[in-house]
């Protein structure tokens, strides 16, 4: 779980391929990010302007707080 922008944001517990966010500490989750095509999200990493986000497929990055995701090469 991670701290930006004054949210929350965490990989689903239940479901790795699933991004959720929470704009009350915690007490709710949203989902922001939900499919498969980059694989199961292990680890998320806040690097300033984007999220780094460990994946069984890769590395990717999200400028969009994690709505969208592309392949770092």
């Amino acid at each position: 779980m991670i701290t930006k922008d004054n949210e929350l944001i965490r990989i689903n517990p239940n479901n790795s391929n699933k991004i959720e966010y929470s704009t009350t500490s915690g007490r709710s989750w949203h989902v922001r990010f939900s499919g498969s095509s980059y694989g199961n999200f292990q680890d998320l990493i806040d690097n300033g302007t984007e999220i780094l986000a460990n994946t069984s497929k890769g590395l990717y990055y999200s400028t969009t707080n994690g709505r969208s995701w592309h392949r770092r090469s």
